[in-house]
């Protein structure tokens, strides 16, 4: 199971969401209470969706909120990320 996780996660945060609800909707429904969450990280936040659904049905303790901030970390990055690395195609960075 472990190694299926792997590769889900290699092909994409959203691939990931899709199929872990698939196998196992319990374990989702034990971390949302409502479906509109889920749809609202699936767009916006997946990697962070993804966390929390690995710590929440346990409980956030310990090393949890680690993880979860380095899931928003991520997230964030990869919106605004994309804008840094690309600023020489916009035409801005030549001089």
């Amino acid at each position: 199971m472990c190694c299926m996780v792997a590769a889900l996660f290699m092909l994409g945060p959203r691939a990931a969401i899709f199929i872990w609800w698939l196998l196992q909707p319990v374990r989702w429904s034990q971390a949302f209470d409502t479906f509109l969450w889920p749809i609202v990280g699936f767009l916006v936040a997946p990697w962070t969706t993804l966390m929390y659904v690995a710590v929440a049905p346990g409980g956030i303790d310990g090393l949890d909120p680690l993880w979860l901030a380095l899931a928003v970390g991520i997230d964030i990055f990869s919106w605004f990320g994309g804008g840094f690395t690309n600023r020489n195609r916009l035409g801005m960075g030549q001089a």
